[in-house]
């Protein structure tokens, strides 16, 4: 691919074919990771020309200033990963393999699963469509194409990821992940809520199953205390990283936590509200109390 550019200013730009940046702690002391997945913002030139939508447009699909939202987490002891390609490009939030084959010029091998409710969306691992429901590409896509996306952001992506869980796991005898998003403030076409407006956070434990109750428990009272509108598992009950690292009889437990956009930025311009100090502020307060959760308040 190209050389990456830059559809809006970032707080550090990535340089030209970077994927993915960890902030880790000055010292770790708390048995956390964060992950944003989806507010990456370095766009491929080829990208962008293939594409039937503007810059803008394209990002749409983007957890904007996710990363910048959460970037106290290294100073209370955890480490923050990072995407930094955009999840219009490819979403490491899916299975490696979720893919549509009528976005394909040539046929799919028997391993993807063409079947599942992402795909179905137009949000696979390469999404058709971004999430206003506009198609993103001119034209059909060679598999090749998703050979080397895969090759190049997913995987390097979940080999850190991976390794962070396992370090902090074998440090501090369990790990608590938390996979930060953000969300449109109202149901998208794609969504079981079209048209609705939607709270202020939606906590995704996998209806109970990808952490302890404490894990959650914890995130709600903090958030209440701060005056936010809170619900659990609707229409958010996690994604593949949630399903896929949460395994709390094993000492992982893993929230996926969904923040809404009109609570720190403007949804048509990209741009910060003044909201955003106050909204980093409160989810610092939010990943110190999960820090200070015991082995003990952990057991499923």
């Amino acid at each position: 691919m190209d050389a990456l550019v830059q559809s809006a200013p970032a707080a550090a730009e990535p340089s030209p074919g970077d994927v993915l940046k960890i902030e880790p702690p000055a010292e770790p002391r708390a048995a956390l990771v964060l992950a944003s997945p989806h507010s990456g913002r370095a766009y491929p030139a080829d990208f962008v020309a293939a594409s039937a939508l503007d810059p803008l447009s394209l990002r749409k699909s983007e957890d904007a200033f996710v990363d910048d939202l959460f970037a106290t987490a290294p100073r209370l002891g955890a480490p923050l990963l990072k995407a930094l390609f955009p999840r219009a490009l490819l979403d490491p939030n899916r299975e490696p393999w979720e893919l549509d084959p009528a976005m394909f010029a040539d046929p799919l091998p028997d391993y993807v699963n063409t079947c599942s409710p992402r795909v179905a969306a137009g949000l696979g691992t390469i999404a058709r469509v971004v999430a206003s429901g506009a198609e993103i590409y001119r034209a059909k896509l060679p598999f090749a194409e998703a050979l080397a996306r895969v090759e190049r952001f997913y995987r390097p992506y979940h080999e850190a990821l991976a390794a962070l869980v396992a370090e902090t796991r074998n440090r501090f005898g369990h790990c608590i992940l938390v996979d930060c998003h953000s969300m449109p403030s109202m149901g998208g076409p794609a969504d079981t809520d079209l048209g609705t407006p939607r709270v202020d956070f939606v906590l995704g434990d996998c209806f109970g199953n990808s952490c302890a109750p404490a894990v959650t428990v914890a995130v709600e009272r903090v958030l209440d205390r701060q005056g936010y509108r809170v619900v659990r598992n609707l229409p958010y009950s996690g994604g593949h990283t949630t399903r896929h690292y949460g395994r709390p009889l094993e000492g992982v437990h893993a929230l996926q936590i969904e923040i809404n956009r009109r609570l720190y930025m403007d949804e048509a311009t990209h741009r910060r509200r003044s909201g955003f100090a106050r909204l980093q502020a409160n989810l610092g307060e939010l990943v110190a109390a999960l820090a200070a959760l015991t082995p003990s308040e952990l057991r499923p």
